[in-house]
Parts: C-alpha cells; structure tokens; sequence
C-alpha cells in the first residue's frame, strides 16, 4: 500500500526548485563579478572624496570695540559689502594728533628757512661792512703816509728855525693820530671778519635746521597716513561675495589686532578633492573624464575632469609627519590627493554644493 502514497514524489520537486535557485545565484555572482572585474579595469574609484570651496577668513587689522555689525550667519554678502565696524573714536584722536604735528612740524620749517634768509642777509651785510672797513684802511694808509712825510719835512725845518716848536708837534701829533686810526679801523675789519665767520656758521647750522625740518615733516606726513589707514580698518568689508559662516562675534566685544572673527564661503568656484590609494595612482592622468557621485543628490551625476595631482601625500602635510627611520616600520597605503574640476559649472546643483559634503568619485582611466 505504500506504493500508493500520493506524497513520493514530493522530494524531486524540491530538489529541482533548489537546482534553479543556485543555478540564478551562481550566474549572478559570476555576472556581478565580471562586471566588477571590468569595470575595475577602465575605472578608479573612491569614496573618499569632499568637495573643496575657497574660503576666506575676515581678520581684524586693528584692535577695539566692536561698533555694529551688519551680518548674520549664513547671509549672502556681495562684494565691498559692510561686514562690521569698530568703534573708531581713539583712531580719529589719533589722526588730529597727527596732523596737529604736521602743522607744527610745517611751522618749523618756515622758521627755518626765515632763520636762513636773515642769516643770509647778514653775510652780505657783514661783507659790506668788511669791504667798507678795507676801503677805509686804504684811505688811513694814504693818510699815515702823508703826515709821516709831514713830520719827516717838520723835523728839518724846526732844526733850522724855520717853524715854531708848536707847528712840529702839530704834525707829530697829526702822524700819531692817523697811526691809532689806521689800528682802529684794521681791529673793526677783523672784528667784521669774526662776524662774518660766526654769521656764516649760524647760515649753515639754519640750512641743516631746514633738512631735519623736511625730514620731520615727511615722518609726520608719514603718521598722518598711517592713522588714515588705521582709521580706515575700522570698517570691515567683504573682499569677496560668498556666504558668511556663523557669526560668533557680538557688540561691544573687544577684538584682537589680527583676530580672525569669521569666515566667507566664495561662490566662484568649487572643485573635489579626492584622496585616491597609491595602488590606484598609475592609471590616472590629468585631462580624464570623472563621474561625481554627491550623498546630498543621490539621484544626480556630477561631471568633471582631473584637474592636477597633489606634490605629495596626505600624510606629509600632517602635524606630525611619519617618520619611519625613527621605529619600527609598519608599512601603511598612502594616500594621494588629487583635485577634480568641475565641467558643467552652470549646473544648478553645482551651486547648491557645500565645501565639506561627501562625494563618490569614478575616474575612467581608459576611454
């Protein structure tokens, strides 16, 4: 009776359905695998990718109060755009202190040179005088020689009698006086010379009064600029058009000289930065087509190219780079940044793209 059970062949059937299931399984894992194998051979590809974006802090230059600030994070900000400005009230005292000591340093200079002028006229006066002084000499050596020959004429006269005593110490007193007013007049030309070397030296000491006058008024010139420019600091604008990033700065807060306060995401540009193993290096040249995969946009492929390949690896720019002289060698697979350029930059999601979002790159190595 057992040869008329109806559920014997029950155990073929199952043997069969699980036939095909491995059959499929088989043929899709063979499938998969040599799509893979292909496709590793005309593709590189890696996950460990960012999109990259210019980024440009904003630096107080000078120190103060924040005054008042006119953005907020995330804002749109074109460029010359106002940011921030800081209270600028000392930097002003400081610009009329500067030009209060250019005004006076102009003063000096015009006392200089007016000191220059006088002392100028005074070496021709006292050259006037010493050339009159040496004409008058001239004239008081004529009369020397003259009453000198008087007395010479008296003396030989008196002995015959033929003057008076009286007359002859007329003309030995005459002599005498022309003598005394020659000294007098040769002691006031050198007195006039003494002065003319002393009016001379204060010329000169006036002439260098006048370069070291120029030289203040350029060094307060100079001052006077650099409050402009201090003074100019104090408003903070856009260098860029971009997106700010958070705005962690408030009013009143007291800023540093050189204290970066936040940042500027320019929307000029955009690219991938794509660390790719030195395993994977050897295919790769500049100029290839690559396939840009973004988490944000799943369902959207992102064109580019490769741009240029980093000077050295990820790990030498580190803080501490590896130095493998130094231990025990542990040899680790390096990676290579290489830039990747955007090809369709009109694209609108190439604009919605953030500096810092995951991307998947697929480089065809062979076209």
């Amino acid at each position: 009776m057992s040869t008329n059970n109806p559920a014997a062949p029950a155990p073929q059937k199952k043997s069969k359905t699980f036939i095909i299931i491995l059959a499929v399984l088989v043929i899709g894992g063979v499938w998969f695998g040599l799509t893979k194998y292909f496709h590793g051979k005309k593709h590189e590809e890696t996950d460990d990718a960012q999109v990259e974006a210019n980024i440009s802090p904003v630096i107080s230059k000078i120190p103060g109060y924040v005054s008042r600030i006119f953005v907020k994070d995330n804002q749109y900000v074109k460029k010359g755009d106002t940011l921030l400005v800081i209270d600028d009230r000392d930097l002003k005292i400081v610009l009329e202190q500067a030009q209060a000591a250019l005004g006076t340093a102009n003063s000096n200079l015009n006392a200089a040179e007016a000191n220059s002028n006088a002392s100028r006229q005074n070496i021709n006066t006292t050259n006037a005088a010493v050339a009159t002084a040496n004409a008058q000499i001239e004239a008081a050596k004529v009369n020397v020689w003259r009453t000198n020959e008087d007395l010479k004429r008296y003396e030989n006269l008196v002995k015959d009698h033929s003057i008076t005593q009286q007359q002859y110490e007329q003309a030995l007193a005459a002599k005498q006086l022309a003598e005394r007013q020659l000294q007098v007049l040769v002691d006031q030309k050198n007195q006039a010379s003494t002065q003319t070397g002393v009016v001379t030296s204060q010329s000169t000491a006036t002439s260098q009064q006048i370069g070291v006058a120029s030289s203040v008024i350029k060094q307060r010139q100079v001052d006077v600029e650099n409050a402009k420019l201090n003074l100019s600091y104090t408003v903070i604008v856009a260098h860029e058009s971009g997106l700010v990033s958070k705005v962690p700065v408030q009013e009143g807060q007291y800023l540093q000289a050189g204290q970066s306060l936040f940042s500027i995401v320019l929307n000029n540009d955009k690219w991938v930065v794509a660390n790719f193993k030195e395993t994977q290096y050897n295919k790769m040249a500049e100029g290839q087509k690559v396939t840009i995969h973004a988490d944000a946009f799943p369902d959207h492929d992102f064109e580019g190219v490769v741009g240029s390949f980093a000077a050295a690896t990820g790990s030498r720019f580190a803080l501490l780079p590896p130095d493998n002289a130094s231990g025990n060698f542990v040899k680790v697979v390096q990676r290579l940044p290489v830039r990747i350029e955007f090809t369709n930059k009109n694209d609108s999601l190439v604009q919605r793209l953030r500096p810092g979002l995951n991307v998947f790159v697929d480089v065809h190595v062979a076209q």
